[in-house]
């Protein structure tokens, strides 16, 4: 039998994981082991072990149509290939390979940088964008990313018909294009016959607010899970879950968690500098307020208050008549 006194003694000791249930005639407890107990921790490692659960929270909250775990995800060439052969609708397409975060430039040295840029075993290059924000989807955004693409894939000599065929594709977070369809495909066309001009070059605008049973509704319905137990495609599960639980997806992940505080705290700083002047100019206008009461109290004119307070002259004859009220 374990007396308490040796028990408790034997607790400082234990590492806290898990549930340990002991219990005798007179003592019943419940106690976690796996970890130190928080007491023999230096405030450097209780700082450290806050900051990593943080870190773990806002990695499970992170969803598909966030762009940065987006590119985490869709760098792994069986995902991308997936979502291409669903958005497309084409089970024979094979991708040869796939890069994230794909920088292009163009001839005057102005750079773009790409999600997700991949080739299939047809050498059709897609380009594919998560766009929650509407300006970062406009119409001319996806023609310039269609140029890059015909201007960085292609080697000097090489014949026009050799082109590759491109594909531009927005997956966006609202309708931008505003017809409440699921997918919108894009190609040129002659006016005079109404026949498509075959260049090979597409666009591609899914509308991720149509979330129906369909195939593509059901990816939609995935791009805003946070949990690898609630998406349709295992495809996207098992990514989810190696980027989420474990040690090695961790670690991938530092740079995603790294570049969204930064976002974060700029975001912050900027509100901050938008604070700090809406309450300067609120303090101004007081003190133009108080001028200008002052003066017109004073018996001065309206147009001398005015030119002197730098109120306007409908703001001086409100001021001017509540005095007179």
């Amino acid at each position: 039998m374990v007396r308490r006194g040796e028990f408790c003694a034997t607790l400082k000791k234990v590492r806290f994981c898990g549930i340990l249930y002991v219990t005798n005639d007179s003592f019943k407890c419940y106690i976690k082991v796996g970890e130190p107990m928080g007491e023999n921790k230096t405030p450097q490692e209780l700082d450290f072990e806050r900051k990593h659960e943080e870190y773990l929270h806002r990695i499970r909250n992170l969803r598909l149509i966030d762009d940065n775990f987006m590119t985490k995800v869709f760098e792994d060439k069986e995902c991308s290939e997936f979502l291409l052969q669903v958005i497309l609708d084409r089970d024979d397409l094979t991708i040869r390979e796939v890069h994230s975060q794909y920088g292009l430039n163009n001839i005057q040295g102005r750079s773009a940088r790409l999600d997700i840029l991949a080739v299939d075993e047809q050498n059709k290059a897609y380009n594919i964008e998560i766009q929650r924000n509407d300006r970062g989807a406009e119409v001319r955004r996806a023609r310039y990313n269609s140029g890059l693409m015909d201007a960085n894939i292609t080697e000097p000599g090489d014949r026009y018909d050799q082109l590759y065929e491109t594909y531009v594709i927005f997956i966006t977070e609202n309708d931008v294009l505003h017809d409440n369809l699921p997918l919108y495909n894009i190609r040129r066309r002659i006016d005079e016959n109404a026949k498509c001009f075959e260049d090979g070059s597409r666009i591609i605008y899914v509308n991720s607010q149509r979330r129906d049973n369909t195939a593509l509704g059901k990816l939609m319905q995935d791009l805003y899970c946070t949990e690898p137990k609630n998406l349709h495609y295992h495809e996207f599960a098992e990514r989810m879950e190696f980027l989420k639980y474990s040690k090695e997806g961790e670690e991938k992940m530092t740079d995603v968690i790294e570049e969204y505080a930064a976002r974060k705290a700029e975001a912050l700083a900027k509100e901050a500098v938008k604070e700090a002047a809406k309450k300067a100019e609120e303090k101004e206008q007081a003190n133009r307020i108080e001028l200008a009461q002052g003066l017109l109290a004073d018996g001065m004119s309206i147009e001398f208050t005015v030119r002197h307070s730098k109120l306007t002259e409908a703001e001086v004859r409100e001021l001017a008549s509540k005095l007179s009220a």
